[in-house]
């Protein structure tokens, strides 16, 4: 067996995969494919993917490849729950679509490393904020191993998370390492109020909105 017939043979937990337009982040709008895997060792706040954390199918590298084949996007989106708890498969799997010509990107928690997974992947660590519960688990190592193709995300619910976020954006200085996005917490902080904030400050961030949760309502996790 060579080592591509070994990784095709891996196998990942699978809650779904599914075609859709990109919600957030950098190819937000683009048509893609979601490649949701299964477990998340986390339990944020206002998570609302909570039904990816148990169950799910376990597949071959092979068949998620042949399934993401099935659809005309040639964007894919690695997310869960939390991707990198599946260890090698998941960077297997991260690098196996890189070669096949996908422009791929990565959901993750940041409380696992981000180190070794392909360059060509776009890795979009979550940085969690006090709200959700999750603080202390952030890798802050992370930090130094994003490039400019990288992208940061803070899940914001109120005043108390924006200026723990903001914090971090100046005195790590977040903005020149990678797009830093701000997102609020759907019906939890007004987006015209966090729109506010972050022109008063000046700070070197963008707005994030969820547009599936605008196109097809908030129990939508895509």
């Amino acid at each position: 067996m060579t080592a591509r017939d070994a990784r095709l043979a891996l196998r990942v937990r699978i809650t779904e995969i599914f075609h859709s337009l990109q919600g957030e982040a950098a190819s937000v709008g683009s048509p893609t494919v979601f490649v949701r895997l299964t477990g998340c060792p986390l339990r944020c706040s206002y998570c609302d993917t909570a039904y990816a954390f148990h169950g799910g199918t376990m597949r071959t590298l092979t068949d998620v490849l042949a399934e993401v084949a099935r659809y005309p996007a040639r964007h894919v989106c690695v997310t869960g729950g939390e991707p990198l708890a599946q260890g090698e498969a998941c960077r297997a799997l991260l690098a196996l679509l890189c070669e096949h010509g996908y422009a791929v990107s990565l959901e993750t928690g940041g409380a696992l490393s981000i180190a070794e997974i392909d360059a060509r992947v776009s890795r979009v660590v979550d940085l969690k904020t006090p709200s959700s519960g999750e603080v202390v688990r952030n890798d802050w190592a992370n930090l130094d191993l994003l490039t400019a193709h990288d992208q940061i995300k803070c899940v914001l619910s109120d005043r108390v998370d924006y200026e723990w976020a903001a914090e971090q954006v100046r005195t790590r200085d977040l903005g020149a390492r990678c797009t830093v996005w701000f997102s609020p917490v759907h019906r939890r902080l007004d987006p015209r109020r966090l729109a506010e904030w972050i022109l008063e400050d000046g700070l070197p961030v963008r707005l994030q909105l969820q547009l599936h949760k605008l196109l097809w309502g908030e129990a939508s996790g895509h």
